[in-house]
């Protein structure tokens, strides 16, 4: 059910960060990276590293918001 649900939302928005994704299917976001993987696996899911867009490297930022996941279907 949840991968279904992260398959959909992914494939609507096209990219979202681990953090919206989590947010969006009300899970941790450890648990969702693994379930990310699986899409990842199967080659219609690619992740990405987030690059500080603010400037600086103060490392504010939470784990989840600086990964990007992108849709390929």
């Amino acid at each position: 059910m949840m991968l279904s649900s992260i398959r959909d939302y992914l494939s609507r928005r096209g990219q979202a960060t681990l953090a919206d994704i989590a947010l969006h299917v009300d899970a941790e976001p450890d648990a969702v990276r693994g379930m990310l993987q699986q899409w990842v696996r199967k080659g219609r899911v690619e992740q990405r590293k987030v690059e500080a867009a603010c400037g600086t490297s103060c490392q504010r930022c939470t784990p989840a918001a600086m990964e990007l996941y992108i849709w390929r279907g």
